[in-house]
């Protein structure tokens, strides 16, 4: 192995030495306590040390990196207390995550790290929105995001390095190719020679190096580094390297020929390194033992803290409390008395518009979003307003943008994104779920993000343009789920859900956008998330709904006069408001829960069930839902008139009535 130490001094020899035998000599410990049975698991780095440490030591200690499972080198370089790193992997909760997440899959912003999560390639797209941030603020500083040679595989991949190239991003994807994903072998995950070669594709640079080799790691990242900043363009580089023990340590390696170990083995990062100081007479046998036994002393202190520390003690309230980043602004009042009558297209757009005004860290991305307008015009006449910048066009890479923009939340950016339409999410929806979602749970960030859902039918667009897919959000812990019915809740609560540091599923009913107008206050104002609003009180049945169903409500009773009608618009699904719930069903004691999503998993299951368990006194009938049909949503007008909920809304009342 040819080490070029080129302008490095004495000094930085040995430090990044330091650095690189620091993890080596952690993850041997880590095996023999896992051997002992006094740690349960470990995913194991030995062999390639040299990439986490050189690529971190080449970059500024304030520049994000986005590692992986195999990544000690990147925390322990950047400095982090193997005290509170034990007790991370150790699941206390002096730990970096509570006790919440495991090894490590969290972050931490004071180290400029981004935590992982188990879909390995959605750490690619958050890269892209750190460095989307520093290209706004024209900060020379880039972004590095790791990735294993099976993580190659992934849409994520493909989509990451796309947008990155599109929008010239500065950041440095690595590809730790290492030679298996888990068990199975490079040439059963791709036939390309190299892994770099699928740069070309992306319009990028892509390198190959020697993975084992600290000083080619550290020299190649730290030109990368200043090519991404000086071209402002994403490379990629692969590290050739090999993993020495198993996936993780349960897994073994019989699958693993012996050769290979043997031939590795000679390529040790760690040993080459060590030789080659000692030849140039960099170091002495005195001077390694000094190191090793400093290092010996830094673990041997931190396990002694780490297994003192008691397990956690669940405290269910501080539980509850962390799904969500506490919302620190009130609610605003218009500043005058001004309205104006709007439809409900119009008054989402004033609510963005004016959002685009008071908050200048705002950036909109979505498909045909700016020149264009959107795909229902949304944001016409932005870009000329708020400029290219603010107002991203994107390639059709719905999981790369989500993650975007978790990136720029990460950076302090607030980031709204239009799902052209809301079935559309779904490729996005691993983003969504997986990490928009349980993010601050997991390491205290925040994730400042709205989600624009066009949803619903009623307009002949067929099965994927017409679904109504809310219920699959209000399932998911740390999502705000909001979904207005008229003009004036639709600018209010879109304003309220920008304010949100949350992240905020914000469902717009496309066949309400040019159908249905209202007086609007005209100035900036929100209306709280979670509240309901009581549409008319009534004394004989309860109609609980959303969206459109609330039109079909009042369309109802208003036909039908000689029932009284106590309808409540839900407006906010997660989190729900209990109370005017339990009010309107002690108002009639007879509910109707009516959604335009299907019956088997819709909400109305969830309202039906928490009513049954705490309104069962107040009750004078069985709890009735009015649903769509349990079929995809059909084209023809014929049949989606027949799938909608509103067809059999008469009949759900009546039921209740004769009961």
């Amino acid at each position: 192995m040819r080490f070029d130490r080129g302008r490095l001094t004495d000094d930085q020899l040995i430090q990044l030495y330091t650095e690189l035998l620091r993890p080596r000599m952690i993850e041997e410990k880590m095996l023999v306590l896992l051997r002992q049975g006094r740690i349960s698991k470990w995913f194991s780095g030995i062999g390639q040390e040299a990439i986490s440490v050189g690529a971190t030591m080449a970059l500024d200690s304030d520049e994000y990196v986005m590692p992986l499972h195999r990544n000690l080198g990147v925390f322990t370089a950047r400095k982090m207390p193997f005290e509170k790193l034990f007790m991370q992997w150790q699941g206390r909760k002096e730990g970096f995550s509570k006790g919440r997440e495991r090894s490590f899959h969290f972050g931490a912003n004071e180290y400029h790290i981004c935590g992982m999560i188990s879909h390995l390639g959605p750490q690619l797209a958050i890269a892209d929105g750190v460095a989307l941030a520093h290209k706004l603020r024209k900060e020379n500083k880039v972004s590095v995001a790791f990735s294993g040679d099976g993580g190659t595989s992934e849409g994520d991949f493909h989509e990451a390095l796309n947008v990155a190239a599109v929008w010239g991003l500065p950041v440095i994807f690595i590809i730790e190719n290492n030679g298996y994903g888990l068990s199975t072998p490079i040439n059963e995950q791709f036939v390309c020679k190299q892994l770099a070669d699928r740069a070309a594709g992306y319009g990028m640079k892509g390198i190959t190096i020697d993975g084992n080799n600290i000083l080619e790691v550290y020299k190649t990242i730290s030109e990368a580094r200043e090519y991404c900043i000086k071209k402002q363009k994403p490379i990629l580089i692969e590290c050739m390297t090999f993993r020495m023990r198993g996936h993780e340590e349960a897994s073994g390696v019989k699958y693993v020929p012996k050769e290979l170990f043997e031939e590795w083995a000679k390529k040790d990062p760690v040993a080459n390194f060590e030789q080659y100081l000692l030849k140039e007479k960099l170091v002495t046998q005195d001077k390694l033992g000094q190191i090793r036994a400093s290092i010996q002393k830094e673990i041997e202190d931190g396990l002694a803290t780490g297994f003192a520390a008691e397990p956690v003690k669940p405290d269910t309230a501080e539980e509850v409390a962390d799904v969500y980043a506490p919302l620190k602004t009130t609610a605003v009042a218009p500043a005058s008395s001004t309205r104006l009558e709007k439809k409900f297209i119009q008054a989402i757009s004033d609510g963005l518009r004016q959002c685009m005004e008071r908050h200048p860290n705002l950036v909109l991305m979505g498909q045909d979003i700016a020149e264009y307008g959107g795909a229902f015009k949304v944001t016409e006449g932005f870009v000329q307003q708020f400029g290219k910048e603010r107002v991203r066009n994107t390639p059709l890479c719905e999981s790369a943008i989500v993650g975007s923009a978790l990136g720029l939340s990460i950076k302090g950016f607030k980031s709204m994104m239009e799902m052209q339409f809301a079935d559309f999410v779904t490729v996005g929806f691993n983003q969504i779920i997986n990490n928009l979602a349980k993010i601050h749970y997991r390491w205290g960030q925040n994730a400042d993000v709205v989600v624009r859902m066009p949803t619903g039918g009623g307009v002949g667009a067929g099965p994927f343009h017409s679904q109504s897919n809310e219920a699959w959000f209000v399932h998911t812990p740390g999502l705000k789920v909001v979904y207005p019915s008229t003009p004036e809740d639709a600018k209010g609560l879109l304003i309220a859900s920008i304010e949100d540091p949350n992240p905020v599923m914000f469902f717009e009913h496309k066949a309400l956008y040019r159908s249905i107008s209202g007086m609007v206050p005209d100035d900036y104002y929100t209306i709280e998330i979670g509240k309901a609003r009581q549409v008319q009180e009534g004394e004989d049945v309860s109609i609980i709904t959303y969206g459109a169903g609330v039109h079909w409500a009042t369309e109802y009773a208003a036909k039908n006069p000689d029932v009284s009608f106590d309808i409540v618009d839900l407006r906010t699904l997660l989190p729900l408001d209990y109370d005017a719930i339990r009010a309107s069903v002690q108002r009639t004691g007879k509910v109707l829960l009516l959604h335009e999503d299907t019956l088997v998993g819709g909400i109305g299951g969830e309202l039906a069930a928490w009513i049954s368990e705490n309104c069962f006194e107040l009750l004078d009938a069985p709890v009735v839902r009015c649903a769509s049909l349990d079929t995809p949503v059909p084209f023809a007008i014929e049949l989606e008139q027949n799938f909608l909920a509103k067809n059999r809304l008469h009949e759900s009342v009546q039921k209740l009535l004769t009961y």
